[in-house]
């Protein structure tokens, strides 16, 4: 079997360029077993997903969450450090000024997670983006909070879309709707990049909600930043 991370990450090298961003995509994890409770199988996935936040260089009381409501509210990380379980209710988009420390993670199981890595200012956004947020346009509400904010430019975005559901396992290609708004907000087109793999095509390697019937797990996208801030 081929190694899915071998597979998976290279989308996101556009992202990993930008000076400082560390980013990781974690998919399914063997030998762990799931429930149709989404709290339930994450608690069993944590230790796992503990590692790879260490492996970035961060622990995991830097990880901010959403909540991940199927809408399209986006919350700016509060620059206040501490405590763990960092869960910011009703949103489903995180975005931060690019201070180190920060880091950002988004639960998705065939919904897809969007990186937006500022390489100007250093301020960088993780959005889950279904079905719903897809309509919803959250990606483009994120990147307009981004200019808003941080006095984020499309021109210096680097962003990049996870692995999820695509057809025929869905009857919708989110990863191409998300693709046409990144482009359609300005992006240039070499800044942007899909990874291309259908988690519902691909459940040995990765967590599918509509293959699995929701007795599954769920993959863990991260980004943060160690190291020079862009601009400082």
């Amino acid at each position: 079997m081929v190694d899915p991370m071998a597979r998976a990450l290279p989308f996101l090298g556009g992202v990993r360029s930008v000076r400082g961003v560390r980013a990781d995509f974690v998919p399914r994890i063997g030998g762990v077993p799931v429930t149709v409770d989404k709290w339930e199988s994450l608690r069993k996935l944590k230790p796992a997903h503990r590692k790879r936040v260490t492996a970035l260089g961060f622990i995991w009381d830097d990880l901010w969450r959403a909540e991940q409501v199927h809408g399209d509210g986006i919350a700016v990380v509060p620059r206040a450090s501490g405590g763990a379980g960092r869960l910011l209710p009703n949103v489903d988009g995180l975005l931060t000024s690019g201070e180190q420390g920060a880091l950002l993670g988004i639960y998705v199981a065939d919904c897809a997670a969007i990186y937006l890595a500022d390489r100007e200012t250093g301020a960088m956004g993780l959005i889950h983006s279904g079905k719903k947020g897809t309509e919803q346009e959250i990606v483009l509400r994120a990147i307009e909070m981004m200019r808003s904010e941080f006095g984020t430019q499309v021109d210096d975005l680097e962003a990049a879309i996870s692995p999820c559901i695509r057809p025929p396992h869905y009857e919708v290609d989110i990863s191409v709707q998300i693709e046409g708004q990144l482009l359609g907000a300005g992006i240039p087109r070499e800044q942007v990049t899909m990874s291309g793999v259908c988690t519902g095509a691909e459940v040995a390697n990765y967590y599918s909600y509509r293959m699995e019937s929701g007795k599954t797990g769920r993959m863990l996208a991260l980004l943060g930043r160690k190291g020079d801030t862009p601009g400082a």
